[in-house]
């Protein structure tokens, strides 16, 4: 065992001999080029020698920063957001009103919009992480005010809203928004997103150095345009120095960010002990000094302009958080009304299997109703369909269907005895469980291809049915046997 390690070892420095030799010998190479280029250059008229000195220096210079620019990459400013107008939102929401889309909280959201520009009211949303100090900052801000609580579009949790008066004698409304990372997280930061929108000007507070999550949220707030500050709180507890160096790494990550970065000491209490001549100690609290000038400063000079002057920003933010919410719904409502075109054509489908003289005597998808649901789907994802297209692959997924006649009635079986109540029907229902499974998988593989590629894709929309018709879950086929088994019952009572 010695041995081999000694081997290794010697291996190792013949390696590291070797690469260093090879090292000297290309820099005794580029200086011995160096030399023969000046003796070169030495032997050319002045002028021409001094220009391919200049040539290289700049080549050289040009490296060295290119190098510098890949090794020290800039921070992308995010571009701002592109928000629709007003008369835009509004004909979307009433296209969801007569989808019957539930938008209420959409029209709630304008009204908030209305009512703030109609007060006239500056409004600074106080954002960050519930350890920041947020709440100290609004009581230093403005000392003895009560709250006023907003519950805005049906929520159970509210804004709390502080009226304060400037030194230049404006008055601004401070927006106490829950704090991000906090429990029920998800609801919360949403409350506190939004309120950040419906202001004027956004405070983002910190404790410390941003993390990953807080660099991404003061980028997104940076987005809308609208005035935003970094405030540095709990400065006392840093340290001067410790305060003085992070100050100077956020101004220089967030410069091209933040239109005012301030240090802010909120004040509150601290423990300080103290130690008497013969050895006791006594323990109390004392104030901390508030230190907030430089913020208030820099909220007055961002709020000089005035509402007005600062609802532009305001409105792109709400309008573009609005458009988003829109979008949202119109692709929820569709998938609703989707999944009710097919849970509808599916039970058609499997009335007409059993009123067949041969049902399931070939598992060919039937041509009228299903032309009818791809019709209706996209007439539902607002896609135009040539009857091309829907002939095409209604008889490619004919053809695939043919090819799993087997497994399609296999699935149907089990589907069958598995179900209360299905078990001592006839044949006939095994056949029309199939078609069931046929169409179901039909209209969900198209209003997928529909909402995925806004468009009739008829590659998608065949990959997909294969899919379905291999991924029948035990929900999904209790669903069609149920509709099956009430439709079996229907038919037996004409």
């Amino acid at each position: 065992m010695p041995s081999t390690n000694r081997r290794v070892r010697l291996l190792t420095l013949a390696i590291v001999a070797l690469l260093l030799a090879a090292l000297l010998w290309m820099l005794l190479g580029a200086l011995r080029s160096a030399v023969a280029l000046w003796h070169e250059l030495s032997d050319l008229p002045t002028w021409l020698s001094v220009s391919l000195g200049l040539l290289v220096a700049a080549v050289a210079g040009g490296g060295i920063w290119l190098g510098w620019r890949v090794l020290h990459p800039r921070a992308r400013k995010q571009k701002p957001v592109v928000a629709p107008t007003r008369p835009e939102i509004d004909e979307r929401i009433a296209r969801l009103e007569q989808q019957r889309a539930d938008t209420s909280q959409l029209e709630a959201e304008l009204r908030e919009l209305d009512k703030r520009r109609h007060e006239g009211d500056v409004y600074v949303a106080v954002f960050g992480e519930i350890s920041a100090g947020k709440s100290s900052v609004i009581r230093a801000l403005a000392p003895g005010a009560q709250a006023q609580v907003d519950v805005l579009g049906g929520t159970t949790r509210a804004v709390e809203h502080y009226r304060s008066t400037l030194k230049n004698g404006r008055e601004v409304v401070l927006s106490d928004v829950p704090g991000t990372r906090e429990a029920d997280a998800a609801a919360r930061e949403a409350l506190a997103r939004d309120e950040a929108l419906r202001a004027h000007l956004v405070l983002y507070i910190c404790a410390g150095d941003l993390t990953r999550e807080q660099d991404a949220e003061l980028r997104w707030l940076d987005g809308f345009g609208k005035p935003l500050i970094l405030a540095l709180n709990k400065i006392d507890q840093l340290g001067e120095h410790d305060a003085s160096a992070l100050d100077s790494a956020l101004r220089t990550r967030y410069c091209d960010v933040v239109d005012a970065q301030v240090l802010v000491s909120a004040g509150g209490s601290e423990q300080v002990e103290k130690v008497h001549a013969d050895g006791s100690k006594e323990s109390h609290s004392r104030a901390r000094p508030v230190q907030i000038d430089a913020l208030l400063a820099a909220i007055t000079r961002l709020s000089a302009r005035g509402a007005e002057a600062l609802e532009p920003a305001r409105e792109t933010a709400v309008l573009g958080a609005l458009s988003q919410r829109a979008g949202e719904l119109e692709t929820s409502t569709r998938a609703t009304q989707a999944q009710t075109l097919i849970t509808s054509y599916t039970r058609r489908a499997i009335v007409g299997a059993m009123a067949a003289v041969a049902p399931g005597s070939d598992l060919v998808i039937q041509g009228t109703l299903a032309t009818a649901l791809i019709r209706e789907l996209a007439r539902t994802y607002d896609v135009a369909i040539r009857e091309i297209d829907i002939d095409a692959f209604l008889k490619q997924a004919s053809l695939s269907l043919r090819a799993s006649t087997a497994i399609v009635l296999a699935i149907a079986g089990n589907a069958m005895k598995a179900f209360p109540g299905l078990g001592t029907l006839g044949g006939g229902v095994v056949h029309a469980i199939a078609y069931g499974l046929i169409f179901d998988s039909l209209g969900r593989a198209v209003a997928t291809t529909l909402a995925e590629q806004q468009q009739f894709d008829q590659v998608h929309a065949s990959a997909t049915l294969k899919k379905l018709l291999a991924q029948t879950s035990g929900e999904r086929m209790r669903e069609i046997a149920a509709l099956a088994l009430r439709a079996h019952q229907e038919y037996d009572l004409k």
